[in-house]
């Protein structure tokens, strides 16, 4: 059991509460470009292009107000935020929180990506990364993994055939849509951006996607969709290395990280999922590894985020919430792992929180702390993982 629920509650309210009062707007981590003014001196160059988004994301202080940088709904933002409220609806029982959450899927189905491939997302903002770049609402794979695991949960609520119908289309892009990096008989890999230009391979999206296919396949029941899942899960789970862990590209050198954070909570977290929707438990040794690698490499003895493996800072408040999410889910296998989980959210919510108004501090670097917000990148991921620690309490109540 949680030994400090209200201190879980209380931050969770605070949080939820100033999200909610800004109307779920904020800063985004990668949305340099929507300056208007960087996005004209970047004169079309991929390398001002993604030197203004470094220097913007990496600044000491938020200087986004200095170029006009509007704060947005941010799509994977909002269905974070639904699914906090759909957790604490579970955990609670109110009402209240289950009509929120449907309010702000609401939006989503109203606000998809326009494309040709079926129900989709992406970032509302233009965003150029290493490998690509994405114009802004260009649909990816990872956003639409996040906008479909909350319409699935909430079908599962609810069961409104709606949310079932928009993950079942979601399926038509995340699937079909342009372009499949590598394919045999037991293995696919899928690009993170809808191009036939692509073909840089980030390990998780391929992973997500074969676990919301899995998810929804258990309404389907689409041997073809089985196999498909399958092959997706089985690319990535075969690039683990001898020790557990996973590179953020494939091949490793495409990429400077090497073992991240947050994206190791992001596969094992997949591996389990697919698992518990496939009723495939093949992975399951390689799971544990990876869980076991994730606990021991990327988080310290406190509680407090690793930025790597090999990097202790910045501290990132997103790497706490995957922390408390992923070590909830590994629980049902080892129970020290909840009382992780809960340690990872006392440190989050002592160091990172801001008490008077809610919001959590976008990082901590060694010298000091950043003295600012990321509204889904820092409230939208720590809701989502404090409101999992509320509904394993209750599980756990109910078992009791």
């Amino acid at each position: 059991m949680i030994q400090n629920t209200e201190k879980i509650e209380t931050s969770l309210a605070k949080v939820l509460a100033y999200a909610d009062a800004r109307d779920y707007k904020g800063y985004n981590k990668y949305d340099a470009l929507d300056s208007k003014f960087l996005w004209f001196m970047s004169f079309g160059s991929k390398f001002l292009r993604l030197l203004y988004s470094q220097v913007v994301m990496r600044a000491p202080v938020n200087i986004r107000p200095l170029f006009f940088v509007p704060k947005t709904r941010n799509p994977k933002g909002i269905a974070l935020f639904a699914m906090a409220y759909m957790n604490r609806y579970k955990a609670l029982g109110d009402a209240k929180d289950l009509a929120q959450a449907e309010t702000l899927l609401g939006w989503l189905l109203q606000h998809p990506s326009k494309t040709e491939w079926g129900m989709c997302w992406g970032y509302q903002h233009p965003w150029q990364d290493v490998g690509f770049f994405a114009p802004a609402h260009l649909p990816n794979r990872v956003v639409t993994y996040f906008v479909t695991t909350a319409m699935m949960d909430a079908y599962e609520i609810t069961h409104e055939e709606k949310y079932l119908d928009a993950s079942k289309s979601a399926l038509t892009f995340l699937l079909k849509a342009p372009k499949v990096l590598y394919e045999d008989d037991t293995m696919k890999c899928l690009s993170y951006v809808p191009s036939e230009k692509i073909n840089w391979i980030v390990m998780d999206v391929s992973i997500l996607t074969g676990s919301i296919v899995a998810r929804v396949n258990k309404y389907v029941k689409d041997e073809a969709l089985a196999m498909e899942a399958r092959k997706l899960v089985n690319f990535v789970v075969d690039k683990q290395t001898d020790y557990g862990a996973w590179y953020y590209t494939h091949p490793a050198g495409d990429h400077p990280r090497k073992h991240d954070n947050y994206h190791t909570g992001y596969i094992v977290d997949a591996i389990l999922d697919y698992m518990d929707h496939s009723g495939d438990e093949s992975f399951m040794a390689q799971y544990l590894k990876g869980v076991e690698y994730y606990k021991e490499h990327l988080f310290l003895p406190d509680g407090a985020p690793k930025w790597a493996n090999d990097k202790t800072y910045p501290m990132d408040v997103h790497g706490s919430a995957q922390g408390i999410i992923s070590f909830v889910k590994a629980s049902r296998f080892d129970e020290s792992y909840l009382a992780l989980a809960e340690k990872i959210a006392g440190w989050a919510i002592d160091k990172m929180q801001n008490q008077k108004k809610g919001f959590f501090y976008y990082q901590k670097t060694k010298m000091f702390r950043k003295p600012y917000t990321l509204m889904r990148w820092s409230c939208g991921w720590i809701s989502r993982g404090l409101s999992q620690l509320l509904v394993a309490n209750y599980e756990l109540r109910v078992k009791s």
